[in-house]
């Protein structure tokens, strides 16, 4: 069985037939990276792709990036190649697209088991309808260590539009969330096309992390810094939580149990979310 993946708050994608991308992945400065057989190799380059994969990923593993390499989807033509010709012992784990179903994930399971590779983790993709449906169903199989929403892809598969303001993804996107944190698994959010967009990230960025979701999706070196930054207490919310649990132990050490606190009311919920804070500051996390 994988190791939980504890901390992905960038995952930074790069196609798996530019090897001068690949060997830079480790300078980018993010927790994981994607070698992407899928959406960013075109049909006709999925040999050479896997064979990239399979060659780059020890030279690029152990230098400060988890190292993933993305499978086509289990329904296509390319899986069961992918599984056998695509990945080693040195990577993290596989990213799977677009699963749907339980039997999708026996047959990652048993792919793995045939390449001699079953301790690889599973970072599923959730981004159609039927699997932001029975999100919690798969999330929560023992060999998925980590999940990501799809925007784009799901939108593409409702018949629906993309729009700038994303309200029609947001119960999707809100779903997939809550079925990661149901299964105890981190969650990173949807890819923003818009790359040289830094508002527009940074906007998703504070939406998802409002969400609960721990990371997201990168498709440019530009984008790792802001969801590095995005993902962790600042020092702000640092000191802010510190003020509000000083001022909360006070007040039940006097019998209280809510307290108005720079003008907001404070009970346990509250004080429990300022905790979190404090966690992940000192887990080297926050205060930046």
């Amino acid at each position: 069985m994988s190791k939980p993946i504890e901390r992905l708050r960038s995952l930074l994608f790069a196609p798996a037939v530019r090897p001068d991308f690949l060997e830079r992945l480790p300078e980018r400065g993010a927790d994981g990276v994607v070698i992407d057989c899928e959406d960013a190799t075109p049909p006709n380059a999925k040999g050479e792709a896997r064979r990239n994969a399979r060659e780059i990923a020890p030279r690029i593993a152990g230098r400060g990036a988890l190292v993933f390499v993305r499978v086509n989807a289990v329904s296509s033509a390319w899986f069961e190649d992918d599984l056998r010709d695509g990945l080693c012992d040195a990577l993290t784990g596989i990213v799977v697209p677009k699963l749907e179903r339980l039997d999708q994930l026996a047959a990652v399971e048993a792919g793995l088991e045939a390449a001699g590779l079953p301790r690889l983790a599973v970072l599923a993709g959730i981004e159609t309808a039927l699997g932001v449906e029975d999100a919690r169903r798969l999330l929560t199989h023992p060999r998925v260590a980590a999940a990501y929403f799809g925007a784009e892809d799901f939108i593409a598969d409702m018949g629906g539009v993309r729009t700038v303001a994303g309200q029609e993804v947001l119960y999707a996107r809100s779903r997939v969330a809550l079925a990661g944190r149901l299964a105890g698994i981190p969650t990173l959010d949807q890819v923003v096309v818009d790359f040289r967009n830094e508002a527009a990230f940074r906007r998703e960025v504070g939406e998802a992390r409002a969400m609960g979701y721990r990371g997201k999706l990168c498709i440019h070196p530009g984008q790792v810094a802001l969801a590095n930054a995005g993902f962790v207490p600042s020092a702000e919310e640092v000191e802010h939580a510190r003020r509000l649990l000083a001022a909360y132990a006070k007040a039940q050490a006097e019998g209280i149990a809510a307290i108005d606190f720079e003008g907001q009311m404070v009970d346990e919920p509250l004080a429990s979310r300022a905790r979190q804070t404090l966690a992940a500051a000192e887990a080297g996390e926050g205060g930046s």
